[in-house]
């Protein structure tokens, strides 16, 4: 060991849960608040495909989503019982036994626990909060002078080099200088390989087929979360 301070920083999405959160997330709240609004699911569904044919960004995806199933802005006084209700569910039913195994050996041997997702904070904060991370980097919303919260996504979409960027500019904002620190990194998606190149220790977790083909040639350990 280095006996340097360690941060481990967690994907999340398929990496600490089962399977995606993000549109799960918006039917929730949808069926909680506005059901009339599942009426609209052919919109989320034109959208996605919109995006696997490339004519809008995944950035963009997540906004009109976003304002579909959620509306245009939300009082955050109305968000946080939805959230809490969310985050309850899914670690009770969406959440890999080995993610929360590694996440308790991480937080018993001292490390910083990040969770660096793709993923809109306003709902992670809770998920991550209930896992007991210490900070969370995501996916922010513009927040409007009224202090709702909109679709429009604050700054970048935390995704592929982007998710690199946010996580180094979080180092700074908190005056962590990279050198003194040793970073744990454990990511399910060949979109984070820019992270994992980063990392000092990198992990593919239940990977997909492309993460484990570059796990492989990057020589980076390759575990399986589902047991």
């Amino acid at each position: 060991m280095s006996g340097k301070p360690e941060i481990a920083i967690y994907d999340m999405d398929r990496t600490i849960t089962r399977t995606g959160t993000y549109t799960p997330f918006l039917i929730h709240a949808a069926l909680a608040r506005a059901p009339w609004r599942l009426a609209l699911l052919p919109g989320v569904i034109g959208a996605m495909a919109a995006y696997a044919l490339k004519r809008i960004t995944r950035a963009r995806l997540k906004e009109i989503n976003q304002h579909l199933l959620l509306g245009r802005h939300i009082a955050p006084a109305a968000l946080a019982p939805l959230t809490r209700r969310f985050a309850e569910r899914t670690l009770r039913l969406n959440t890999l036994p080995g993610a929360l195994r590694q996440i308790a050996e991480d937080r018993a041997a001292g490390r910083t626990l990040v969770m660096a997702t793709a993923s809109y904070r306003l709902y992670v904060e809770a998920i991550a909060e209930a896992l007991g991370f210490d900070a969370v980097i995501a996916t922010n919303s513009i927040i409007g002078i009224d202090s709702r919260i909109t679709a429009k996504i604050d700054g970048e979409n935390c995704y592929g080099p982007a998710k690199l960027r946010m996580i180094q500019a979080w180092f700074a904002a908190q005056g962590i200088a990279r050198e003194a620190v040793t970073v744990r990194f454990y990511s399910d998606h060949v979109s984070d390989a820019p992270v994992m190149a980063w990392a000092d220790q990198a992990f593919a977790t239940t990977p997909s087929p492309a993460m484990r083909a570059l796990a492989i040639k990057r020589g980076w350990p390759v575990l399986d979360w589902r047991r």
